[in-house]
């Protein structure tokens, strides 16, 4: 089945419309909203950012799953708790989003696999695109739009050719009617090219850009286990590839020799001057006196015999010069001209035969790079894909990764997935300061002996660990239904369509505020669907003894659908069984004193079919001791009425 936009919850056509036209495609969309890039999402105007990773969460889990505000935060904290074990910001995107999934097969073998490896990948990013104009001109018949936020891209009349062209040096030629020779930087390609093909300069720095992730593509681990989802990824000739694309050594050369041409010919024709000065140090002219008087006669005469006593010394010292300038120059392949330097005296460098090489070195050096970089694209387009495709796919293999960290730093175990209930064996709290006592508990048909209800009542003193374990229990139900370990020696987890998780109320309710919210108890625990309810004091929405009989109701409601199990946390669990007209399963998390400091000694384990007492006992004997002067003898006296 593909998956469309509108397919998504709270994506109507209006939304899907939009987000269409902003990314330019559907599929961009959907891949952004399975990456978890939401916060590229919420730059579409009307869609903040937490409407874009709503989006997201419903795209890949179980909608309905999280049935409460409550169960939302906790989900939400336990995502940022195990997002803190990642390496890489694509990864803590990608987990934000992770959902409770109806297909958790796959992922509890991956986690499993995950937990027992140490592969770390650091510098793991999303690939992106390069936002960059380049010189290329590309001219095609069909007009190619992606293409014009990064070049300019021409359209030739019926009366223009490809000679109309020439005048722009970085061309491609898209379609039929081009020369039938490949001028000097430029490139012929087939209408039906790809645009990595039209345009080398784009697919090669979207290799450049993203090299660094990249990279990790070629030295994934071997082996079996996690190591095998590595398989698919690998591509044997990339790492050349990117080593050629590295290496520019060639351009550069051209590069350094160019830099080096004038500064070296001057240098040259400096050495040129010292050498003849030196040759000519030891020179003596003898003339006769017939030489004197023909020199008096015939100036030129003089000049010639001067000349002839020079010449040598001159010619051989341009001529070593010039062998320099050779040598330089054929390192990149250029000849050098004999006349770099003018032959009268005082020698100097001929400026027009030094910027004709120059302009040589100049298109060599264009050419070079134009040539490489066709040759790259050529063999880095096929791969470009594969390559986008691949981190994607390690992104979401390092969220797994990331998950067996976590599970192993917290000594989490895969639950058994049971039909209905939980059972848990030394569970943990994650995410309650200071180290967490170990519980037991157990609710429904998976759990032991004695704790098989489906309904049960939860008491005992304030601060002794309801709540927390209330939310221990939504912690392995939620996590359990995202296919991850749980934080317990051992767990069995019943599959549930949605758990229910409903936070102790502020206070007495106003009647229209009391209407609704027991119009929405009523919802829950009347529906026949597979579900968790985990209550905090629902009697604080009213005066106690209606709340008790409220309560009553709804529990006994909740009891006639096998599907159900519910937890409630209450303090008023006699009124409560006294409404009900029967006995209901009990459980007490007990204090048993005070401690040396006047801390709270408390079982945080609930005692089976046990009304606990609540503190308020313990609290004022506290008082008692902590307090001074009147106040003492007022708490005094209020300890003897307990």
């Amino acid at each position: 089945m593909i998956m469309v936009l509108k397919s998504i919850p709270g994506i109507g056509a209006g939304l899907a419309r939009k987000l269409t036209d902003h990314f330019g495609n559907e599929d961009k969309v959907l891949q952004l909203l399975a990456d978890g890039q939401t916060e590229v999402i919420a730059e579409v105007d009307g869609v903040s950012l937490k409407r874009a990773d709503n989006l997201a969460r419903a795209m890949s889990g179980m909608d309905g799953f999280l049935a409460t505000p409550e169960a939302v935060r906790l989900h939400k904290e336990l995502v940022a708790s195990i997002s803190a074990h990642a390496l890489n910001a694509a990864t803590r995107s990608r987990l934000r989003n992770l959902m409770p999934t109806r297909n958790i097969e796959q992922r509890r073998k991956l986690i499993v696999d995950a937990m027992n490896c140490d592969y770390v990948f650091n510098g793991l990013k999303i690939p992106t695109d390069v936002d960059k104009n380049y010189d290329r001109v590309v001219v095609s018949k069909t007009p190619i739009e992606e293409l014009k936020r990064f070049c300019r891209v021409l359209t030739p009349s019926e009366q223009e050719t490809w000679q109309d062209y020439r005048v722009f040096k970085s061309v491609t030629w898209v379609g039929g009617d081009g020369p039938s020779q490949t001028p000097e930087g430029w490139l012929i390609v087939p209408e039906s090219s790809d645009v990595d093909m039209i345009l080398p300069e784009k697919c090669v720095g979207w290799f450049q850009h993203n090299k660094e992730s990249i990279e990790l593509l070629t030295d994934l681990p071997q082996g079996e286990g996690f190591a095998k989802n590595f398989d698919e990824l690998r591509m044997p000739h990339l790492r050349e590839l990117l080593d050629e694309m590295a290496n520019e050594s060639d351009a550069e050369e051209i590069a350094d020799v160019r830099d080096r041409l004038w500064p070296t010919a001057k240098e040259l024709e400096k050495k040129i001057h010292e050498q003849v000065d030196q040759a000519m140090q030891n020179v003596n002219l003898d003339l006769s006196g017939a030489d004197m008087l023909q020199a008096l006669a015939d100036a030129a005469s003089l000049q010639r015999k001067l000349a002839q006593r020079t010449s040598d010394s001159i010619e051989q010292a341009i001529e070593s010069a010039t062998d320099e300038i050779a040598n330089l120059l054929s390192t990149v392949g250029v000849r050098c001209p004999r006349n770099v330097f003018k032959t009268e005296w005082p020698t100097k460098v001929d400026r027009t035969v030094l910027d004709s090489i120059d302009s040589q070195l100049e298109e060599l050096y264009k050419t070079t790079k134009s040539d490489r970089l066709i040759s790259l694209s050529r063999r880095l387009a096929p791969l470009k894909k594969k390559c986008e495709n691949s981190l994607r796919k390690l992104i979401e293999l390092d969220q797994w990764l990331t998950i067996g960290r976590w599970a192993n730093s917290v000594n989490a175990v895969m639950p058994e997935m049971c039909n209905h209930g939980i059972s848990i064996k030394s569970g943990r709290h994650l995410l309650i300061d200071g180290e967490a006592d170990p519980v037991d508990y157990g609710l429904g048909n998976c759990a032991g002996k004695g704790d098989n209800q489906s309904v049960a009542l939860l008491t005992g003193a304030n601060s002794g660990g309801k709540t927390t374990m209330l939310e221990l229990l939504a912690h392995c139900t939620i996590l359990a239904h995202m296919g991850l370990p749980v934080p317990a020696k051992s767990a069995k987890v019943g599959r549930i369509e949605s758990i229910h998780v409903l936070a102790k109320a502020g206070g007495t309710q106003s009647a229209g505020a009391l209407e609704q919210t027991l119009l929405q108890l009523a919802e829950v625990v009347s529906n026949t669907d597979s579900k968790l309810i985990l209550a905090d004091e629902l009697e604080a929405i009213t005066e106690p003894g209606a709340g008790a009989r409220i309560i009553a109701g709804m529990l006994e409601a909740a009891e006639s659908h096998d599907a159900t199990c519910m937890l409630l946390v209450t303090h008023l669990a006699p009124a409560i069984i006294e409404a009900a007209g029967k006995e209901l399963r009990t459980d007490g998390i007990e204090a048993r004193g005070l401690d040396e400091n006047l801390e709270l000694i408390v079982d945080r384990t609930p005692r089976r079919n046990h009304l606990a007492k609540s503190t308020p006992e313990l609290i004022v004997r506290r008082l008692v001791e902590r307090s001074e002067g009147d106040a003492k003898s007022v708490f005094k006296s209020i300890l003897t009425r307990f």
